[in-house]
């Protein structure tokens, strides 16, 4: 049971959970650590930098496995698939990227914003790819072939996160409008 950290020192960090230790330091970005995931099965971290990129780390040996460079601007927001086979991230740049997480190769790109991708989320089945937008909307994709779904309206400000509930039915987007 672990507990990661990004921070703008340009690190992530792996703590114990139960005594606070730290376990490692995950150094290999060149700009500040905007966010971070575990994959389901917890033996892979990713972080997405300011650097322009997201890197995919081994849990237990703190070793890079992947970086995935293909963005024009920060990584904002990274996200794992339920199965663990795909990470999202989510840019300045206005798209997001679905990636193989084995391969770190690129396997989509979702565009349709007006504004830099703050946070992205996949569906408990995976069907799904949420992203939440400084555009003030959500969109949703369909995770296999990148067709947007569904756009999201109703904010006045970012939407700065979001999340899925866990049986797929409900998302909830926070936005800078001070509202959820």
């Amino acid at each position: 049971q672990r507990i990661v950290t990004g921070s703008a020192d340009e690190t992530a960090k792996v703590w114990d959970a139960q005594t606070g230790q730290e376990l490692l330091t995950l150094q290999g970005h060149a700009h500040v650590i905007k966010s971070l995931a575990c994959s389901p099965d917890g033996q892979r971290i990713v972080t997405g930098s300011a650097d322009e990129t997201a890197k995919v780390w081994d849990a237990e040996t703190g070793q890079v496995l992947s970086t995935l460079a293909g963005h024009d601007d920060y990584v904002n927001s990274v996200s794992c698939s339920p199965d663990g086979q795909r990470i999202v991230t989510g840019s300045d740049d206005m798209t997001a990227k679905v990636w193989d997480a084995e391969t770190g190769r690129e396997l989509s790109t979702l565009t349709g914003h007006d504004g830099e991708i703050l946070s992205v989320s996949c569906s408990p089945d995976g069907q799904r790819i949420v992203t939440g937008s400084a555009d003030e909307t959500a969109k949703v994709w369909d995770a296999q072939t990148g067709q947007e779904l569904l756009t999201l309206q109703g904010h006045a400000h970012v939407i700065k996160s979001l999340a899925c509930s866990p049986d797929g039915q409900r998302i909830v987007t926070g936005s800078a409008d001070e509202t959820a």
